[in-house]
């Protein structure tokens, strides 16, 4: 008999009562480090005090009034955002899936309004994940998430990642822009080449197309930066974001310049809930901490540690792991053929460390970006464990 919740995930059999900072305990009072952030997303750990007692107050006050009136949280919160960012203007959503929608949107609506409705085709990469709507499905291009779901959505191409000779042969007059993720996460943890961001910069200016980047898990300072791009001294025309920028409370956002939003005009998009007094007063919240004098270079630091750190376990452990790659808090640790990352994230788990599955069978490592160096050395300890328990001495499946 199907359960009242619906099965679409394959969920471990861990529910958690609550959490302090980098670590959540479950309701038989288990303690987990928690490296997986809800999937990147809990950016400021579990219960945060200042992100904390802003929902309290928030929720106490208003928590919804839609967007038919004035919104200040939002006002407050897209100002900031313009502030430290390329962005003129902020469309705020729940969720990066939404973002991504949006982001979409604003693209194909960019080049109809300037006389070129044909333009409304996107190139995208092998390997990405942009979200589980219809449009973003059709984006992503991985045929088993799209499987039973009918044809998917018109006009997203497909190259490799990495590829720049591909790009420009996937170009024709019905391209409006390309989309990707400066680092794939569900994809494998893939950063992209800076040099290859900064050709996708100008062969979008060469072209006259827009260069949509989805910083869903990689903004709000999981880089080191508070966005992934700054690392290639290179701007978008438009951004999604999303995860990390409410610390936990849902919360998406469509950043674009002017020349981009000035046509997402009332009755062109919309969201009852998005942007609302609480998801707001959240994301500024989040901001205050991020934004503080040395809180991102903090960030920076302790992600070289675990990279180092990581890079150790790697080669201690060469049965069980091959390499790693990412960039700031967002890592992975590439697996042998012989190792599953759902076996390795079981191991971490009855270890006491929580990370997250990604393709290419590697396992995701995304603390939250208030870790310290101790609790790196926590993580890797635990990890080294858990290798230790899946060489071929342990293990009939690596022996073979």
């Amino acid at each position: 008999m199907i359960p009242a919740l619906m099965p679409t995930y394959n969920r471990a059999d861990l529910a958690f009562e609550r959490g302090d900072g980098a670590y959540v305990w479950t309701e038989d009072g288990r303690r987990f480090l928690d490296f997986g952030s809800g999937i990147a997303t809990t950016s400021l750990g579990h219960a945060h005090p200042h992100l904390v007692k802003t929902i309290a107050e928030q929720a106490a006050k208003v928590m919804h009034v839609s967007n038919l009136y004035r919104v200040p949280q939002a006002e407050k919160l897209a100002a900031r955002h313009v502030a430290n960012s390329f962005a003129d203007s902020v469309f705020f959503c729940n969720s990066g899936a939404e973002a991504n929608e949006g982001m979409i949107k604003a693209v194909r609506k960019y080049h109809a309004e300037n006389g070129h409705p044909e333009k409304y085709r996107m190139i995208c990469f092998e390997g990405a994940f942009h979200g589980r709507t219809l449009a973003t499905l059709s984006a992503t291009g991985n045929e088993k998430y799209l499987a039973g779901f009918g044809p998917p959505v018109d006009g997203f191409d497909h190259v490799p990642f990495g590829n720049m000779n591909a790009v420009r042969d996937a170009i024709t007059p019905a391209t409006a822009g390309i989309l990707i993720e400066p680092i794939q996460g569900e994809g494998g943890v893939r950063p992209a080449d800076l040099r290859f961001l900064k050709d996708l910069r100008a062969v979008c200016d060469e072209f006259g197309l827009l260069l949509a980047l989805d910083e869903v898990q990689t903004g709000m300072g999981r880089s080191g930066k508070l966005w992934a791009h700054e690392w290639a001294g290179i701007e978008p025309d438009v951004m999604s974001s999303a995860k990390g920028i409410g610390g936990g409370f849902p919360l998406g956002a469509v950043l674009a310049r002017e020349a981009v939003a000035k046509h997402l005009k009332p009755g062109t998009h919309g969201t009852t809930y998005g942007g609302g007094p609480l998801a707001c007063s959240a994301g500024n919240a989040v901001l205050d901490v991020v934004l503080a004098d040395g809180f991102l270079a903090g960030v920076d630091r302790v992600a070289r540690y675990l990279w180092k750190g990581l890079e150790a376990l790697a080669a201690r452990h060469p049965h069980v792991a091959e390499g790693v790659q990412g960039a700031g808090l967002l890592v992975g640790l590439k697996l042998r053929p012989e190792v599953s990352n759902s076996e390795m994230q079981a191991a971490c788990v009855a270890e006491g460390l929580l990370t997250v599955a990604a393709g290419m069978n590697v396992l995701r490592v995304a603390p939250p970006l208030i870790v310290t160096e101790a609790q790196v050395d926590e993580a890797l300890a635990l990890m080294d464990r858990a290798c230790t328990k899946l060489t071929p001495a342990k293990s009939p499946a690596l022996a073979k």
